[in-house]
């Protein structure tokens, strides 16, 4: 894997800056989160042969039925996530190949991170520990449960979508805490905010979107 983080061609800086202006212009509007989305080397989180598209804004095949979502889907969620300050301690359902989870730890907050597909965790955990990215644990487990034996969490982040949001997520998600997931069906999805004020649940709607359904249990 060749570990060039600067990139060049098209996956150079001035490529970088293109995408970041592009997610401006669709309403991004944090600068943190513009500055993580341009220095995280994405075309490193996916095949050799995809890197020519890793700034585009779309999302790509990383194996084993699951993509890398689009960088607008990253920032805006990661934007909604850090509205109200940056949480010191962040879950992450679905690691996938670890691109989100690098942006995340881009915020120097405490990341635990849990995946369904062991060859998945293994990618992400390599490209992880490449980059030098240390404050994240990862964890193969069924994403429905959360990661009990760490909460509670600041903020919550679910990368793949259901009909409802997990009670057990709920449970978790610290008093003052947010959580931001897609939550719907094949026939709509909505990306949706849960603010914790005690034992209150407050949910906002935001924009439309269409993630991969959850699935339950662990393939090793």
């Amino acid at each position: 894997m060749n570990m060039n983080r600067e990139g060049i061609g098209m996956t150079s800086a001035r490529t970088r800056e293109r995408l970041t202006q592009r997610l401006r212009e669709k309403g991004i509007e944090s600068e943190t989160v513009l500055e993580l989305i341009r220095t995280t080397p994405r075309h490193l989180f996916v095949e050799e042969a995809l890197a020519h598209q890793a700034y585009d804004d779309t999302a790509l095949p990383i194996g084993e039925g699951q993509t890398i979502s689009q960088p607008w889907v990253v920032a805006r969620m990661t934007e909604l996530l850090i509205e109200r300050g940056v949480p010191g301690r962040i879950l992450e359902v679905g690691t996938g190949c670890g691109y989100q989870t690098a942006v995340l730890a881009g915020l120097d907050a405490e990341i635990h991170s849990v995946e369904r597909v062991r060859a998945l965790l293994d990618m992400a955990r390599n490209r992880l520990h490449e980059l030098g990215l240390h404050r994240v644990q990862l964890k193969l487990a069924d994403g429905g449960f959360g990661w009990a034996s760490a909460a509670p969490f600041d903020g919550i982040i679910v990368t793949c979508a259901r009909a409802e949001v997990p009670q057990d997520l709920l449970d978790q998600l610290a008093d003052g805490g947010r959580l931001v997931m897609p939550v719907g069906d094949q026939d709509g999805q909505y990306l949706t905010v849960v603010d914790r004020e005690g034992n209150e649940f407050h949910r906002q709607m935001h924009e439309a979107v269409r993630f991969v359904p959850f699935q339950r249990g662990v393939s090793r």
